[in-house]
């Protein structure tokens, strides 16, 4: 694993996310999740902890553990069990979180993922299901706080990884990552500002081999690039403090992106503090080996194997494979252009480059890209048969994305752009560039590659650029050959 030193010191991170799952009732009673509903409309008995009312189980939310489990090679426990986290809020009618702890529905597992080109795996300590707490409402109140139920009972899966990752980027990596991948299932719609996927951090510095710092948790956040600034100023707050001679204190921290910063909310609590024990109200969560075959079988293609199955079926390099599975649009996209060129590995080019500048500048769906696949793939055809060159295709893009044209050969003639296929009138340009240019030959028989350089780019301005470079190529070499 290698590290990134800062100051002399290795940043250890691990992570814990919050994901919110797709079920439309809650984890243990009937009540609807939809979001931005009016406070406390949608928080049943069961959820406002009400006398004589008990949890019973959502199969929809032990479904969507399982999927998770599949999708990153975890073991799905035969027997889980559910265990009350007792710790005293507002926002948690029954002043405790049923949660999991020693025995976990989904355990191990692993996330792989590019760090620009370096292949990156994080390993996962596990994923248990439990309900997510109530919310806390300060700014429509003066001088004092609401309690909003709707939230309460919520259905989460919080993942939990080893302390892997040696940098701020490889975390944010990582959480993208694991936000395409619950996306990408269905478990979970990844909405960051509705607190549909929460991303805690723990960070902690040490010097390289050795023990592990103390850590803080930076709790709830809700974009990857707030994740970034957040663990940036922590780490270098941390070194700081340490080299000036403080110690750091185990703490939970928010980020204010109003400043920047990091800043302390609570000392932090150990798993001693909470008092786990089984609740004696849920029974052992029991998933028979059958129900995970069935769910394994009704799955759709996961992004890992879509990857590997565009190395074998495309000759993609592995890194061209997981770029393109990012989201199932961008690989759908690059299916379809693949088949309309026939050149895959020029289609993903141009989908990497081009498509996804174009896309990233404009904030656009790839789906909803001004370019379409098929139209991709006729512009492609025309490279590879040789009628434009690459830098011809370019002008012809940007005329189709800015609605200069619709079909790729129209606009290919309205721009005077395909490439000359007169072998006669090539050869008389050549000659003519020969002529006119006896240094550069002389210089070229002297040994000098850049004279021939010089000859080429001659040739095509003569042709003003319509010339084929490869054929120009060729046809220079075998007259300077035979001069």
């Amino acid at each position: 694993m290698t590290s990134q030193l800062i100051q002399g010191w290795e940043v250890v991170i691990g992570f814990e996310t919050h994901t919110q799952l797709s079920t439309q009732s809650k984890i243990f009673s009937r009540a609807p999740t939809a979001f931005g509903a009016e406070p406390n409309t949608q928080a049943s008995p069961v959820d406002l902890a009400l006398p004589g009312t008990l949890p019973v189980m959502n199969k929809g939310a032990v479904q969507r553990a399982i999927e998770f489990g599949l999708a990153v090679n975890a073991r799905i426990a035969p027997r889980s069990i559910f265990a009350r986290k007792n710790y005293f809020y507002p926002d948690l009618p029954k002043g405790y979180q049923i949660s999991q702890y020693e025995i976990p529905v989904v355990q191990g597992g692993v996330v792989e993922f590019y760090l620009g080109d370096e292949k990156k795996s994080v390993r996962l300590v596990r994923a248990h299901l439990e309900e997510d707490a109530g919310k806390s409402l300060h700014e429509d109140f003066v001088g004092q706080s609401g309690i909003d139920l709707n939230r309460a009972g919520t259905p989460l899966l919080e993942i939990v990884t080893e302390p892997d990752m040696r940098s701020s980027a490889e975390a944010v990596a990582y959480a993208r990552e694991l936000h395409k991948i619950v996306t990408w299932i269905g478990i979970c719609d990844g909405n960051m500002q509705e607190g549909s996927f929460r991303c805690d951090a723990n960070v902690s510095v040490r010097k390289p081999g050795g023990p592990l710092g103390t850590r803080r948790e930076i709790k709830n956040l809700n974009s990857f690039k707030f994740m970034q600034q957040a663990m940036d100023y922590e780490i270098r707050w941390q070194i700081d403090e340490i080299e000036d001679g403080r110690a750091i204190q185990q703490a939970t921290v928010l980020f204010d992106p109003g400043t920047g910063e990091t800043r302390a909310m609570r000392t932090k609590e150990d798993a001693a503090d909470y008092r786990y024990f089984p609740d004696p109200d849920l029974p052992p969560l029991v998933i028979a080996p059958q129900w995970v075959e069935q769910v394994r079988s009704d799955m759709a293609e996961l992004p890992r194997v879509m990857a590997a199955r565009f190395v074998q079926d495309y000759g993609l390099p592995e890194y061209d494979a997981t770029t393109l599975t990012q989201s199932k649009a961008m690989a759908a996209y690059f299916e379809a252009a693949a088949r309309a060129s026939g050149r895959p590995k020029l289609a993903s080019n141009w989908i990497m480059g081009e498509l996804s500048r174009r896309i990233n500048a404009g904030e656009i769906a790839i789906e909803n890209a001004a370019v379409g696949p098929a139209k991709l793939g006729a512009l492609l055809q025309r490279v590879s048969d040789g009628t434009i060159s690459n830098n011809a295709a370019r002008q012809v893009f940007d005329a189709l994305w800015g609605g200069e044209g619709t079909e790729v050969d129209a606009v290919i003639e309205a721009l005077g752009l395909r490439q000359m296929s007169d072998a006669g009138a090539l050869e008389k340009i050549i000659d003519e560039v020969l002529a006119a240019n006896a240094d550069n030959v002389a210089q070229f028989k002297a040994g000098k590659e850049k004279a021939f350089n010089a000859l080429v780019g001659q040739a095509m301005k003569a042709s003003k650029g319509k010339a084929n470079p490869a054929q120009v190529n060729e046809v220079l070499r075998r007259k300077l050959a035979a001069a």
